[in-house]
């Protein structure tokens, strides 16, 4: 049980923070974004005060985010507040008194962020996709499935094409099955053909999202899975056509019988020897 004297200690700091208004202010203010869920995050935890988060486009007034007011966390989901992906932003962490006390400040210590901009910034997901291979093995497909964001139109949940439309590509990086020889196909479409496979073989596939109109540390999004293509073995009617099968199986018939007449003919001939010299009659000219 606590007692009145430890209840008086915790007041104390409370009361000095109130009256003097020397609340510390947060540091190590970062954006942590991956397909528009923006989470602003700082240190440390507050103690005998709280923290509240306004934010603004750059150049326009600040706005308070409702759902980060003198909070006792150290981090704000600023996803709706941030739905102009192609502005700029920067927000401030205020340093206040906790819910329930009063201040005769007008103006609290805050900390200044960084600026962010969705568009250029956030973080690409993994994407998924299906490998699809023809019935004659000959042409194999990626299916890529874009990624959704945490943003909303007309109670719409967008993808990352419906934001980044035309500036969108793929990266595809492919090996044959147990190689470590890489090659890259870059694509503008989610459906696509890949080339240069040789026929049956099975070929392994890790694809990413691929925007190079950003800067270079994100332009690619996170690796999805490896995938890998079946191993198709060959039958011989895929690799020979009927009449080349049945060419050979004539030359191998052919063949035998050439041996059969050879043999029996020798076999003959040997048979006659052996019977005269047992008679010891001279052979006879053939």
């Amino acid at each position: 049980m606590r007692t009145k004297g430890s209840r008086l200690i915790d007041f104390f700091p409370l009361l000095f923070f109130a009256v003097s208004g020397s609340y510390p202010t947060a540091r190590n203010v970062t954006w942590e974004s991956t397909n528009f869920k923006t989470i602003l995050s700082w240190q440390p935890l507050p103690s005998h005060y709280s923290y509240s988060v306004e934010f603004s486009v750059l150049g326009r007034s600040k706005e308070r985010n409702r759902n980060c007011i003198r909070t006792s966390t150290r981090t704000c989901d600023l996803t709706s507040s941030l739905m102009d992906v192609k502005a700029c932003y920067v927000a401030y962490i205020l340093s206040e008194p906790p819910l329930g006390v009063t201040s005769d400040l007008t103006e609290f210590p805050y900390t200044k962020s960084s600026t962010f901009c969705p568009y250029q910034d956030t973080d690409i997901g993994r994407v998924e996709f299906k490998v699809e291979v023809s019935k004659d093995k000959k042409t194999t497909w990626l299916m890529v499935t874009d990624p959704l964001t945490a943003l909303f139109q007309d109670n719409q949940q967008l993808s990352i094409r419906d934001i980044f439309s035309e500036m969108l590509e793929y990266k595809v990086t492919y090996r044959r099955n147990k190689s470590t020889g890489k090659k890259v196909y870059i694509s503008k479409s989610n459906v696509m053909e890949i080339p240069d496979l040789d026929h049956g073989e099975s070929y392994c596939f890790t694809v990413q999202a691929f925007i190079p109109s950003r800067r270079t540390d994100k332009q690619l999004g996170k690796p999805s899975q490896t995938q890998c293509s079946e191993d198709h073995k060959h039958s011989i009617l895929e690799v020979y056509s009927v009449g080349v099968i049945a060419g050979g199986i004539l030359l191998v018939l052919l063949l035998m019988a050439v041996i059969t007449v050879v043999t029996t003919v020798c076999c003959r001939r040997k048979k006659k020897r052996e019977k005269s010299e047992k008679e010891g009659v001279p052979l006879q000219s053939v």
